[in-house]
């Protein structure tokens, strides 16, 4: 394998040159041959996938296969029998993260024929990390704008507001996002609607997991607001009622190999609880050691670690957004990786004209394929900041969030639609999607004109496939819903929103009682949106108001 020739010179120098180092414990990537003598099976995937995970395959005629498998436990016992501390397992890449000195390392790779690759990932005496990460995402004063507020631009850019304007908001899409903390999205205000409705599903810690993710990095925080962000009259996320879940697979302290292994390991655990999109604001070439540094050839779209990752979790069924990367100004100035992923869609910034940022990371990737994918709103983009107020921000780290809240709204409008249909139709959908370039890709996407690319595929819905339907539309004084489908019992919930957003009226109604709002006269005529959820159910109806004759 090209990892296996890239990395083998390194191991032999880092014997020769740190031997007096021996008994210090680093961290290791190990890969294996095979998954033999795993206890899984394909024919069982309810043991190893969630319910929403196997139905997302399902529902995209993805077929399960050996990837899902866990890792062999005959391998990891043979490793932890040697009281080598094993700190991750990929199923995805068949292998596993280690802690151990390189002296026990070497009699591994001696002793077992099944590990076939090996690298060094985080060295246990760390260098001082002279790199800020996130160096481009500095905020602005607050100021005052109208009907979204101060996030007008990043949401209007894409058309966004079309579907947000037919009631697509989210719901009932799951996003991951890949970060490292989300620093007081516990206690900020425009987290208020996310906390409240218990659309936080869980978060985790792949760093470290003894810590709180509220209590780290603000990177994740400032991310989450762009699409879970919530002000009325001042701010307005591109998906504010999707759920989500919080991921820490960075360590902002540093900057290791090991980090790519965090990712694979996040996307694998978002894959297996059934999530539809990932959200990644982060992005690999320079290392504190720069031994682990990518090439440029390394980034073709299919070779290093992470991005292999994020193209399988694609094949799995998700949707993969990835920050294009900050590097338009370095003498680097080409994208990071996972961005340059086959399958990724990597996100290149602009202002709120499309100007390209001159920060932007460059495309193509190396194998010519078009990179960034798409581009949003990143130079000058509005998001919570830990001190409580709504300021602006500069990064890919910011535009990729845009999108991938924009995304969730796309699909939540079209759930028949498969992630390659989605894709493509926003690719589709952008400014120079004929004549690509390697600043924007294929430009800035139109989100209503996706929308028409879906329905001219036939994936709409009809109204048929509804779960309820309604008694009058355009109705006057009163709206009654339908359950034409069956479902789990329990409670209905129903919300009506103008279309800047608003809610207007929300009943909780119980099993078997009648599902309609009455003396709806003193509401001005126009168009409004019904958002509909029970146990296990969720869909949403563009109604139309009259005025009474």
């Amino acid at each position: 394998m090209l990892i296996r020739t890239l990395i083998i010179p390194v191991f032999i120098a880092l014997f020769l040159s740190v031997s007096a180092q021996n008994d210090i414990e680093d961290y290791y990537w190990i890969e294996f041959s095979d998954k033999a003598g795993t206890l899984y099976s394909t024919d069982r995937p309810e043991e190893f996938l969630s319910e929403r995970a196997i139905q997302r395959r399902k529902a995209q005629n993805i077929q399960i296969n050996q990837s899902d498998l866990p890792v062999s436990q005959t391998y990891l016992d043979s490793i932890s029998n040697r009281t080598i501390q094993i700190i991750h397992t990929s199923k995805w890449l068949n292998g596993v993260t280690v802690k151990t000195t390189q002296n026990q390392l070497s009699q591994l790779i001696s002793d077992f024929d099944f590990i076939t690759d090996w690298q060094l990932t985080k060295p246990g005496i760390e260098l001082k990390s002279v790199k800020d990460k996130f160096a481009l995402e500095r905020f602005k004063n607050e100021i005052d704008t109208a009907r979204y507020g101060l996030s007008v631009y990043q949401v209007s850019q894409l058309n966004g507001q079309f579907l947000h304007n037919n009631g697509y908001l989210g719901e009932g899409m799951h996003i991951a996002v890949l970060d490292a903390g989300f620093l007081k999205v516990d206690e900020l205000s425009s987290f208020f609607s996310l906390n409240s409705e218990n659309r936080i599903i869980e978060t985790r810690d792949i760093v470290d997991p003894q810590s709180t993710i509220y209590a780290e990095d603000d990177h994740g925080m400032n991310v989450l607001s762009i699409m879970a962000g919530e002000i009325p009259g001042r701010f307005l996320g591109t998906a504010p009622k999707a759920n989500y879940y919080l991921i820490r697979s960075e360590d902002a302290r540093s900057e290791y190999i090991i980090e790519e292994d965090n990712w694979v390991v996040a996307a694998e655990y978002a894959d297996s609880i059934g999530v539809d999109i990932i959200n990644s604001s982060l992005g690999y070439t320079e290392f504190d050691d720069p031994a682990m540094n990518h090439t440029y050839s390394e980034l073709d779209g299919n070779t290093t670690r992470v991005t292999r990752a994020a193209n399988l979790a694609f094949e799995k069924g998700m949707l993969v957004f990835s920050s294009a990367g900050n590097e338009g100004n370095d003498p680097w100035q080409f994208l990071v990786a996972p961005s340059d992923g086959s399958s990724v869609i990597g996100v290149g910034a602009v202002d709120k004209d499309g100007v390209w940022a001159p920060f932007s990371s460059l495309g193509p990737n190396a194998n010519d394929e078009v990179k960034p994918n798409v581009s949003a709103l990143g130079w000058g983009t509005f998001v919570q900041s830990e001190t409580g107020i709504i300021a602006q921000g500069s990064g890919t780290s910011f535009s990729c969030p845009v999108l991938t809240g924009m995304a969730a709204c796309l699909w939540q409008a079209f759930p028949r639609a498969t992630n390659l249909q989605i894709k493509e139709a926003i690719e589709k959908s952008a400014s120079q999607y004929n004549t690509p370039d390697p600043r924007l890709g294929y430009g800035i996407p139109d989100f209503e004109k996706a929308s028409q690319i879906l329905e001219d595929q036939g994936l709409g819905n009809v109204e048929s496939e509804k779960y309820w339907i309604t008694s009058a539309n355009p109705f006057i004084n009163e709206i009654e819903f339908f359950q034409q489908k069956n479902r789990t019992d329990g409670n209905t919930h129903i919300f009506l929103f103008s279309l800047n957003g608003r809610k207007l009226v929300e009943k909780t109604f119980p099993p078997g009682s009648p599902l309609v709002f009455r003396n709806l006269s003193n509401l001005p005529s126009g168009v409004y949106v019904a958002f509909i959820r029970s146990a296990d159910q969720s869909e949403s109806h563009k109604l139309v108001k009259t005025s009474s004759k």
